[in-house]
């Protein structure tokens, strides 16, 4: 009789048992996809890092399967964080810029003068990430160089695809340059940031604001390790980092996808680069080609790489690739040379570092004063482990303080 009291409890440790075993086996297969370069800040750490993502990715695709919540909510949730009170020396307001949600920050210490802004856009691969994510961030920033910092909460993907981000974080900024005057910001010294996807997206609303005469000129976008192209995922940065987290080359395609088209149906042919027509590729090959990127950031290895067969079909679905509101680096240079001032952070052990060097020679190119910053020894998403959990790496803060550094001096 004894037994069937404890049946119930034998067969919770034996589904427990199973569950960890799984997650293990998991994580050991994961790693073998995983590569850490010796070079990297805090291996040790980041490794443990890779271990927490291999097990949130499991956890997810369990609770989707028991029909608990989906895969990508759950990581939505994870990646959010937790989210910390207001940071000593900051007010933190929710608020609307138009139909756009957002949430500000203003440092408390007193001013004599309007204070600079800078409306922020969370990166996340359009799909992850959120106003809570960037908390730390936003905190800090204002904080540190006493400017409003403006967090833009932007639709994401794939429930909202292309152009709905990159619409969001235009109209809320187009709002807030309206009313500069109500939230006491200097017109002189309005900032667009981002990090990531929201690299991309400062970027992009930055070229589509150069040259209005109907709204203040933006005083400098700061953009960090951006995306800014999707034409070619094999340049030299993705083939040395392909296997390197936080971004591995195929998630930076897989993140593209469900930006533009809300599925991944053609995420080989698209990483093999059978998805742009040879004229295509001929006429951008000025602005995305290796030949762009300095040779001492191939001597880790780079092999030239030849596109698949063209596809049309593929190229019907993804076409809008072509467009500079979603690939910046494909914009004409009669809009880079209006491009205010600018500070670029990239990585070099980070899938998107060549797409920062790309950018960087076409504002160089055309006249437009650039800070670069590049960290030796980053990776794709270090900045945004600033104070997260205890899992700050310095190299990131000290990219985060080179561009409070850039905010200051402006």
């Amino acid at each position: 009789m004894a037994f069937f009291y404890l049946l119930p409890m034998i067969l919770l440790a034996i589904f427990v048992a199973s569950f960890i075993s799984a997650i293990i086996r998991t994580i050991q297969t994961e790693y073998a996809n995983c590569s850490i370069p010796p070079g990297v800040s805090n291996p040790g750490k980041l490794r443990l890092i890779v271990a927490v993502l291999i097990v949130t990715s499991t956890l997810g695709r369990i609770f989707e399967k028991m029909e608990l919540c989906s895969s990508l909510a759950f990581k939505r949730r994870v990646f959010s964080g937790w989210r910390p009170g207001p940071a000593r020396g900051v007010r933190r307001e929710d608020a609307r810029l138009g139909r756009v949600p957002a949430r500000l920050y203003r440092p408390r210490a007193a001013v004599r003068a309007p204070r600079p802004a800078v409306l922020l856009f969370h990166g996340g691969g359009w799909i992850c990430c959120s106003l809570d994510s960037h908390e730390r961030i936003c905190q800090y920033i204002a904080k540190e160089s006493g400017s409003l910092v403006v967090s833009v909460g932007y639709r994401l993907a794939p429930e909202h695809k292309y152009p709905a981000a990159y619409e969001d974080c235009l109209n809320a900024t187009q709002h807030f340059l309206q009313h500069l005057e109500h939230y006491g910001v200097d017109p002189a010294r309005v900032i667009v940031c981002g990090d990531s996807a929201g690299g991309n997206l400062a970027a992009a609303v930055s070229q589509t604001l150069a040259g209005r005469s109907d709204f203040p000129k933006l005083r400098a976008q700061i953009l960090i390790y951006p995306g800014l192209q999707a034409l070619d995922f094999n340049l030299p940065s993705y083939q040395q980092n392909r296997g390197v987290p936080l971004l591995f080359r195929e998630r930076a395609a897989f993140c593209a996808l469900q930006y533009i088209q809300g599925n991944t149906s053609n995420l080989e042919e698209v990483l093999e680069g059978s998805h742009i027509p040879p004229d295509l590729r001929l006429k951008y090959r000025k602005w995305v080609s290796p030949d762009n990127i300095p040779e001492k950031f191939k001597v880790r290895g780079y092999k030239p790489h030849k596109p698949c067969e063209f596809k049309p079909e593929v190229y019907e679905t993804v076409k809008r690739f072509c467009e500079p509101n979603l690939c910046p680096l494909l914009a004409e240079d009669t809009i880079i040379q209006q491009l205010p001032e600018s500070f670029i952070l990239t990585c070099e052990y980070d899938v998107l570092r060549d797409d920062g060097l790309l950018y960087k020679k076409r504002l160089e190119d055309n006249g437009v004063r650039v800070t670069w910053y590049h960290l030796e020894d980053g990776f794709h998403g270090i900045v945004n482990l600033f104070e997260y959990c205890g899992l700050s790496f310095p190299s990131g803060k000290r990219g985060l303080d080179k561009a409070v550094a850039f905010i200051k001096s402006l």
